[in-house]
């Protein structure tokens, strides 16, 4: 952890600093200003849901494009005296009076007596032609967030590992006609084929070389031996990297994180409420659950800023009772 005694003259000093203005941080912010705590969210803009039409399974806002979402709670948190600050936060920094400053990428910085870290993660998908392109349109991951959307419709599942196998199955719930392509995917065990088998789910052996995709709508999957397989939605598992880097000056480094026994990405380890291991910093969202869709991430903002409330009405009580006994 670092410790300085720089000057700080020129910091404006925020009870909270949130690092992240995705659902998680933009809830952290509504629950600390209506809170009456002095709040700025520093934001670059660049969310992760950003590629998506619309967001899904948020109860009362089902089919909201995911700039509206956004758009609606920058403006709550303002309503309740929240700031806001277009940048990157890049180092944070404890000073010996117990504040953190938080360095942008423009030179300034800020000073909060606590921070709430919602930077997200960095998906990382596999090297195929055209994969990239149509990330967040129709090629997907999660059955929860766009199943509805291609529901009864060719799904191609690309192999990339053991949890391929588990899209495979899980996606079968949306559509009859699911096809697995092997791909980079280790050879299926008797019990997985027995599996796709009963669910008929067709297996494509060989490696997937690009996406046919005349015009602008997805046809199908190239295979490197020439063939083409029709389809319209590509299911891929991709990489997480958590969006920690700011916090890497502070001594806290991201962990693996682990699923069907393959390590899928990382994330910033945390109690129940969002706690890290360094006193004063809270994390939610994707950078401390890689699972969390939009209203889980949103929740555990609340949950997040709830525990650091309380962790500054403790501090301040302390601080009381020993002014009023040194008075």
């Amino acid at each position: 952890m670092t410790t300085t005694n720089a000057p700080v003259d020129g910091d404006k000093r925020f009870d909270v600093v949130v690092v992240g203005g995705g659902a998680a941080g933009l809830s952290g912010a509504l629950t600390l200003a209506r809170a009456r705590r002095s709040v700025l969210v520093i934001d670059a803009g660049r969310p992760r849901n950003a590629p998506a039409s619309q967001v899904h399974n948020y109860l009362g806002r089902e089919g909201t494009a995911p700039s509206e979402l956004l758009a609606i709670g920058r403006e709550e948190v303002t309503g309740y005296g929240g700031e806001f600050l277009p940048a990157t936060a890049v180092a944070a920094e404890r000073l010996e009076q117990g504040d953190f400053r938080v360095t942008l990428d423009d030179g300034s910085s800020v000073l909060a007596r606590r921070l709430l870290v919602t930077t997200g993660l960095v998906d990382e998908l596999p090297e195929v032609q055209g994969l990239a392109e149509r990330w967040g349109r129709d090629v997907l991951h999660c059955p929860y967030c766009h199943g509805w959307e291609v529901r009864d419709q060719r799904l191609a599942v690309l192999g990339t590992g053991p949890i391929s196998v588990h899209q495979a199955l899980l996606w079968r719930q949306w559509s009859d006609r699911v096809t697995f392509f092997q791909h980079m995917a280790p050879d299926l065990t008797a019990d997985q084929l027995e599996q796709f088998a009963a669910r008929d789910i067709t297996v494509v052996q060989g490696k997937v070389s690009a996406l046919e995709v005349p015009g602008d709508r997805l046809a199908g999957i190239a295979m490197a031996d020439g063939r083409v397989v029709l389809c319209d939605a590509v299911i891929v598992a991709v990489g997480v990297t958590a969006r920690a880097g700011v916090l890497e000056s502070l001594g806290l480094q991201t962990v693996e994180q682990e699923m069907f026994g393959h390590t899928v990405g990382t994330h910033l380890a945390t109690d129940p409420a969002g706690a890290t291991e360094v006193p004063g910093v809270w994390a939610a969202g994707n950078v401390a659950t890689l699972t969390d869709v939009v209203i889980t991430a949103a929740a555990s903002g609340l949950r997040a800023a709830g525990a650091i409330n309380g962790d500054l009405v403790a501090e301040e009580t302390r601080l009381a009772v020993a002014a009023r006994r040194a008075s």
